[in-house]
C-alpha cells in the first residue's frame, strides 16, 4: 500500500483542527500549503476514497465520509 505524501498528511492534518473564525481554515491552507481552497477540496475528497488515509485516522476519515454523503443525499 502506498505511503501518503507530506502533503497529504498536512491536508488531513489541517482537516482536524477546529476553526474559531471565519475565513482562518482558508487563509491556513493558503500560508500552509500554498494552494487553492477549491484545489485542497479537491485533495481532500479525494483522499477520502483512499485506504492510506483511513489508515492513517479513521475516525476523521470515516466522520468526512458521513459529512460528504450527507450533502450528496440533499442534492
Amino acid at each position: 500500500m502506498p505511503e501518503l505524501s507530506e502533503r497529504e498528511l498536512a491536508v488531513l492534518a489541517l482537516e482536524a483542527q477546529q476553526w474559531r473564525t471565519a475565513g482562518a481554515k482558508e487563509q491556513a491552507i493558503r500560508e500552509r500549503l500554498d494552494i487553492s481552497s477549491t484545489r485542497y477540496y479537491q485533495l481532500l475528497n479525494g483522499l477520502l476514497d483512499r485506504q492510506e488515509a483511513l489508515a492513517h485516522d479513521p475516525v476523521l476519515v470515516n466522520r468526512l465520509r458521513r459529512v460528504r454523503e450527507a450533502k450528496r443525499a440533499q442534492r
